[in-house]
């Protein structure tokens, strides 16, 4: 066991390293696209899209602009915009999309937080 896995042996660029200070939870989705591809989707939360092998193309709907990213490179994406990803490269590329989604909450999730922080024990036999 001293040997780490091999999913997590690929490099990450010490310039893409978050401080200790960060939003917890992280959420980070390896992919890969292949060589002709063109992935789409739209994005669920803030986040950030880098690149860790081959050049790629990324076009965002409300953008006029189309980007070319080199591997390292980061690139940050907004929650509800829609990107298009791919690559020119001979070997398919490598990308990282890493999110810190949020808890959507409505008002009854609300109240059962602030509940729960006056720690009522509603199970404690009743004294008489």
């Amino acid at each position: 066991m001293d040997q780490p896995s091999p999913q997590f042996d690929q490099h990450v660029p010490h310039s893409l390293s978050r401080p200790c200070d960060e939003k917890l939870p992280k959420v980070s989705l390896h992919f890969e696209v292949q060589p002709g591809a063109t992935l789409s989707w739209r994005i669920e939360a803030n986040g950030e899209l880098c690149v860790l092998r081959e050049r790629v193309w990324l076009t965002r709907a409300a953008s006029p602009y189309d980007h070319w990213l080199q591997p390292g490179q980061p690139l940050q994406l907004k929650r509800g915009e829609r990107v298009w990803v791919s690559t020119d490269g001979e070997i398919a590329a490598r990308l990282v999309l890493t999110t810190y989604p949020h808890a959507r909450r409505g008002i009854v999730g609300r109240w059962l937080t602030r509940l729960s922080v006056l720690n009522p024990d509603i199970y404690a036999p009743h004294s008489r």
